[in-house]
């Protein structure tokens, strides 16, 4: 008898260490909506049709990414189900595809959306809800508020940082000149405007801006603009403008047989840009970069960029191998899959915030040698370093020292 109660005691000692055992793993695992043992669901809402579908090709690329992860096991042992919604650069579409996101697809989180008109109109929503809206591939410096909207980060150098490099640039290269300036008539352009002008107040009336131009998203053209600002008697010309509408001002400065100094955004002067405008006409160029030329033979045995290359050619064949906006979806795509690999078990909305905005230090596949993010949970800026270069009809001319706002 004592041995059978002694052998009782045992036995129910044992299945009371393993229910605990059991229950401490489980305990170690958290899960909010979008998430679980099997699955970690992701959306995001891109341009895909409309004046912005040339970065519909972001969401695209991202898809094929994780689809290629998915085939290799996933992240920790659970597949990616990444939702990228057409929003056409319209704010209500936005609108109406982010609720369609969180409240019907219940997605963990949302990455890599697209605009600052449309990211704005669900900024709020999203905060409300306490939903990441992580890697913004939009910089204006709006998203650079963890004390108000905490839940949202930028993933693109911020306009304002980018604007005041720009114009210290200019002061130190033609402290004497006349600037001419096209913008879009957003928070986007309008951000980049005021952060160059504030610089070039704090040094005087040296450099005059003598026109400015802007346009909307849905203007054919701007011809009547470029023409305006060619005769203004500006030797510089500041291009804040997108897609279809750079590609489109680059050739009218060829056509107009203008020759000034032209200083063009960070966000318009990848490869498929210059080409739609003839890269020959591209040449002389000036800007701010953090990211290296896919198409150059420069990188091509580069690691990152090889890695690109190869998911390309497997799943996205008809895009061009360079394609630097598509480079910039594959990169932030691995930033995406880094956040959630550190998230380990702990797949919830404020552990994958924390994760997002711990980034400093980190080098993404597209940045260049000496550029990390900056990211902290108390400055969201992500990238305060960039390097000026010159296009050279083939390629970015880098400066060699990389230079802070």
């Amino acid at each position: 008898m004592k041995t059978t109660m002694k052998s009782f005691a045992a036995g129910a000692a044992l299945a009371a260490a393993v229910l605990m055992g059991a229950s401490s793993a489980q305990a170690q695992k958290k899960y909010d909506p979008g998430a679980s043992d099997t699955e970690i669901k992701l959306g995001q809402t891109v341009p895909h049709s409309g004046p912005g579908s040339l970065y519909g090709v972001i969401g695209r690329t991202q898809a094929a990414y994780f689809q290629m992860l998915n085939e290799k096991g996933g992240i920790n042992g659970r597949k990616i189900t990444f939702l990228t919604l057409d929003d056409s650069y319209s704010a209500p579409k936005t609108v109406e595809a982010t609720r369609r996101l969180v409240e019907q697809e219940e997605v963990l989180a949302l990455f890599g959306s697209l605009g600052t008109g449309p990211q704005t109109a669900v900024q709020k929503y999203l905060n409300g809800k306490n939903i990441p809206q992580l890697l913004l591939n939009t910089g204006a410096g709006r998203w650079n508020d963890p004390k108000n909207f905490k839940w949202t980060t930028p993933g693109l150098p911020l306009y304002p940082t980018e604007g005041r490099i720009l114009a210290r640039y200019l002061l130190q290269k033609k402290p004497d000149a006349k600037v001419a300036i096209l913008y879009q008539n957003d928070e986007f352009g309008r951000d980049y405007m005021n952060s160059f002008k504030e610089i070039l107040a704090e040094a005087g009336d040296k450099v005059k801006v003598v026109a400015e131009a802007s346009y909307d998203l849905t203007d054919p053209t701007i011809d009547s603009q470029m023409i305006n600002l060619s005769k203004s008697g500006a030797d510089v010309f500041y291009n804040i403008s997108t897609g279809k509408a750079t590609s489109q001002s680059i050739r009218k400065v060829a056509e107009l047989g203008w020759k000034p100094l032209h200083l063009l955004v960070s966000t318009s002067s990848g490869r498929s840009i210059l080409n739609a405008a003839g890269a020959d006409n591209a040449i002389g160029i000036v800007a701010a970069s953090y990211t290296k030329e896919v198409g150059s033979p420069k990188w091509a045995d580069d690691p990152d960029v090889k890695g690109f290359q190869e998911l390309r050619t497997k799943y996205l064949p008809n895009v061009d191998q360079d394609n630097t906006i598509a480079f910039q979806g594959y990169s932030q795509a691995v930033t995406m899959a880094r956040i959630l690999e550190k998230c380990g078990d702990e797949l919830t909305h404020a552990n994958v915030l924390k994760q997002a905005t711990s980034l400093a230090g980190y080098k993404a596949p597209i940045f260049l040698p000496g550029i990390t993010y900056s990211t902290s949970p108390d400055d969201y800026s992500p990238i305060k370093t960039l390097f000026i270069g010159t296009f050279n009809g083939k390629d970015w001319d880098l400066d060699t020292k990389p230079v802070s706002q």
